[in-house]
């Protein structure tokens, strides 16, 4: 969905994974953002898939997932009771998550995703996954509202990466994020040059020191709250 000049699709390179990775666009999400980081996920996940809606309580597909594989769904989002996946021990995620989990993610900004929980009755009843962040985000092109907060792609690289620990996943991780830093390098690439027409004067002080957050902009990204 973009020009030859700034298409990612080389650096995809998709692979399977045991887990089902279900991404939930929000309209606006999926109308906006070409290069979105929801995307980017499902194409790089053979076992995943994106549907895009407010409410979900009425969506067939999504209730179909629900009936089938009602033992091993969950979604990532933060909270005080959910699951940790950075502090379990290997048997205790095993025995939670199960061998064929489905996980449901909110992609869209946070008011959005707050919206879409909070409407989507279904959503509400599955078990909850999260997970501690330590690491940055290196979307530096988006303003986020804490430093600590992750892309969608991110987070659900940090998943597997912990799955993987716990012995849930089996699947190689290293190249997966190659598109999304690809993307940042090349949009910063024109924003740092002088000779394009995307040019920002400021853009040295502004983005790369990445220490300006704003409360309302950013993709939905998962991390535990306090």
């Amino acid at each position: 969905m973009r020009p030859l000049s700034t298409c990612i699709c080389k650096h995809l390179s998709a692979f399977k994974t045991k887990t089902r990775f279900i991404i939930l666009m929000h309209p606006k999400e999926y109308k906006k953002e070409k290069n979105g980081t929801g995307y980017m996920t499902n194409l790089q996940l053979e076992n995943s898939e994106i549907i895009v809606g407010v409410d979900f309580s009425n969506n067939d597909r999504v209730n179909e997932i629900l009936t089938n594989e009602k033992s091993c769904s969950f979604l990532l989002y933060p909270g005080k009771d959910n699951f940790n996946l950075s502090k379990r021990k290997d048997s205790e995620m095993n025995s939670f998550m199960g061998k064929t989990p489905h996980i449901f993610l909110l992609d869209g900004t946070w008011p959005c995703a707050r919206k879409m929980l909070k409407l989507s009755k279904n959503l509400q009843k599955l078990k909850r996954v999260s997970f501690d962040n330590s690491i940055e985000s290196k979307f530096m092109i988006k303003q986020q509202p804490e430093s600590l907060c992750l892309s969608t792609i991110e987070s659900v690289y940090t998943v597997l990466n912990l799955l993987k620990k716990g012995g849930v996943e089996e699947c190689e991780t290293k190249d997966f994020l190659s598109p999304f830093e690809k993307m940042i390098e090349h949009q910063l690439e024109y924003i740092l040059n002088p000779n394009s027409k995307n040019y920002c004067s400021t853009a040295n002080r502004e983005i790369l020191p990445k220490k300006m957050y704003r409360n309302n902009t950013e993709r939905n990204i998962v991390f535990e709250l306090e």
